[in-house]
């Protein structure tokens, strides 16, 4: 079943945290990645006194359910060292699963696709560099992409 996941990390060095995470999701079996975005630098959302946040998409095929898919990415974060912390606060690493296949949730664990992809541009941004022809819930999501606000989303690379 086709699976995205958005990763995000604003502690320590980022972009590793990102690619140490996506190693996970293949070595453990979890998916089968067949796309990677890009890096993408982006300022923090919902809590703002904090520091720039690495983001990244990758999207895979995955044999999981829902929720074993959820416990598998929760126990990546937690062997990477991600601690509880504040809502929208700093964190190590942030494994989310965006959509799988069609499933269609929305309980307080697991809401597929995920509540907040169609306004998040550092999500948004990195999921259609990757797959530009992807439509979720019937929302093309280059057409989401146009709707949001991408003030400060840059690829990593990028200074300024």
């Amino acid at each position: 079943m086709r699976v995205g996941f958005g990763l995000g990390s604003n502690m320590g060095d980022k972009p590793a945290n990102i690619a140490q995470a996506l190693k996970h999701l293949e070595e453990r079996q979890i998916a089968r990645l067949h796309a990677v975005s890009r890096t993408y630098r982006t300022p923090p959302w919902g809590v703002l006194d904090q520091g720039d946040f690495a983001n990244a998409c990758a999207i895979g095929d995955t044999s999981l359910s829902p929720y074993e898919l959820l416990a598998e990415v929760k126990r990546i974060e937690a062997d990477m060292g991600r601690a509880p912390s504040r809502r929208w606060g700093p964190r190590l690493i942030d494994v989310d699963i965006l959509f799988l296949g069609d499933h269609t949730l929305d309980d307080p664990e697991l809401t597929l696709p995920h509540k907040e992809l169609f306004s998040r541009g550092f999500v948004l941004a990195p999921l259609v560099e990757i797959a530009p022809d992807l439509v979720l819930d019937g929302v093309p999501l280059s057409q989401a992409l146009a709707r949001v606000d991408l003030v400060g989303v840059r690829p990593w690379e990028e200074q300024g």
